[in-house]
């Protein structure tokens, strides 16, 4: 285990939330690796653009988030969204590159992104678009926690091909939302992944395995 670096965070890591989750119930939800992180990173939070609405007879999130809010919707109305979806067309994704976008310009500059469920599948979106060259999005590594790759139809094309942005990918080996093997579909994407598999299931894992690896991930990236 590396030694403790003291004084300010070295690293700013922008946050993207899961589905029906904002950036505050995710601030909230992520106080114990905020407290692993301490003197290493700063985690920035962001808003999905896109509120979710209830929708008759849809079953109540347990526990109810206010104000949930999604990176893109995957049903034919566009009100919906479901990982294991093969939707053949989904809605809200540009605006949500564009309030990623937004964010690397307002709160930059920004050293990685640490993307949870939906936020996590945006985020491997993301290190295809750096990959290409696309220069709104000036980041050097990721970390997704519970990740997938998108089932869209219109995303198939961000996974032609192998992904080169160091990532570090978290795996619920008991995740019941995104079962494990998604996340490792995900990871098998990138040329170098780091995987880092814990017991439970599908939240942030803090305890001090996952944190001696969050931070041997993130030292390659203090300057």
């Amino acid at each position: 285990m590396s030694a403790r670096r003291e004084g300010p965070p070295k690293l700013r890591l922008l946050c993207l939330h899961g589905y029906r989750q904002n950036a505050g119930s995710f601030w909230a939800r992520s106080g114990a690796l905020r407290k692993a992180l301490r003197g290493r990173a700063e985690l920035l939070s962001l808003d999905a653009p896109h509120v979710i609405v209830a929708q008759p007879g849809e079953a109540a999130p347990d526990p109810p988030e206010a104000d949930g809010r999604g990176w893109w919707f995957s049903g034919p109305e566009g009100t919906t969204f479901h990982a294991l979806e093969e939707a053949a067309s989904c809605t809200g994704l540009e605006e949500s590159l564009e309030a990623v976008a937004k964010a690397f310009l307002e709160q930059g500059p920004l050293d990685g992104l640490l993307g949870f469920s939906q936020g996590a599948a945006l985020g491997g979106i993301l290190c295809a678009l750096k990959q290409r060259g696309d220069p709104r999005f000036p980041f050097g590594f990721a970390i997704l926690v519970a990740g997938f790759k998108s089932r869209a139809a219109d995303h198939h094309g961000y996974y032609q091909e192998p992904i080169c942005v160091p990532s570090l990918h978290v795996v619920g080996e008991t995740d019941q939302v995104i079962p494990a093997r998604m996340s490792r579909e995900l990871a098998s994407q990138f040329t170098d992944p780091v995987t880092l598999s814990h017991p439970g299931g599908h939240f942030l894992p803090a305890s001090a395995p996952q944190k001696n690896a969050y931070l041997e991930f993130l030292d390659q990236f203090v300057k």
